[in-house]
């Protein structure tokens, strides 16, 4: 039952998860144009109003607007009274920000329902009754530099992992690498790991460790550990069986 209900959960959230991702497309698909029509409104000129020649022999326009303006004193006034009315960029503009605003809001949606999704269907593949995760750890790392570890279970290679200087540089700073996870029957079983280096005075290095196992009801939890020995100036391999 509880297997069934984590199920229909994980259906549900990836049809939300699908539904949120057409909606967010939906609004940049609509932000598009918008977009592309503030961006037009800012750059256009504004219209410019053409000028008046007059004709030889005439009285110019200004001269005749004088009398007018003089006249009505309060014209200008009036109009500098008036407010201006908003542009079409400044609200193209606002829009768009608030546009953008609902984009990210959906982004981060998208990202916790995939956050879920990811966990739900860890727990699906995986129960906990028949599960087993490997972890990989180093301290100092001063006599090997990782470059490659294979992992083999009951004979058969579940893992081969190659490690970047970067994810070196990780685990000698403390970091843990999940570098199995998996399903096992309960009882006996038996771990071979594999790792593949330099070793001191930079010599290509290979060692190996083995560690049988009883697997019971609930999650099992192995680590592969790799030790500097510093009286025999060597690494040290083993493998820990967390209870």
């Amino acid at each position: 039952m509880l297997h069934v209900a984590c199920h229909r959960r994980f259906l549900a959230l990836k049809a939300a998860a699908l539904r949120l991702a057409a909606v967010t497309l939906g609004v940049l698909l609509l932000a598009a144009p918008t977009s592309a029509c503030a961006q037009a409104a800012a750059v256009s000129p504004a219209t410019a109003v053409p000028a008046v020649t007059a004709a030889p022999g005439t009285t110019k326009p200004a001269a005749r607007a004088a009398p007018a303006a003089a006249a009505n004193p309060t014209a200008p006034a009036a109009a500098g009274s008036a407010a201006p009315p908003a542009s079409p960029a400044a609200e193209a503009a606002t829009d768009t920000r608030g546009l953008d605003q609902d984009i990210q809001g959906l982004k981060k949606d998208v990202v916790d329902l995939n956050r879920d999704l990811f966990v739900l269907e860890e727990e699906l593949l995986f129960p906990a009754n028949t599960q087993v995760a490997v972890f990989i750890s180093m301290d100092v790392g001063e006599f090997f530099a990782l470059d490659t570890v294979t992992l083999k279970i009951d004979q058969k290679e579940v893992a081969n992992y190659l490690y970047t200087p970067r994810e070196v540089e990780a685990l000698a700073k403390g970091g843990v690498h999940r570098l199995y996870l998996g399903n096992l029957k309960a009882g006996q079983h038996e771990l071979v790991a594999f790792f593949s280096g330099q070793g001191p005075h930079e010599r290509d290095y290979r060692r190996g460790a083995t560690l049988k196992f009883q697997k019971g009801i609930g999650a099992k939890y192995l680590e592969l550990k790799i030790n500097d020995r510093q009286r025999r100036q060597q690494p040290e391999f083993e493998i820990k069986d967390w209870e």
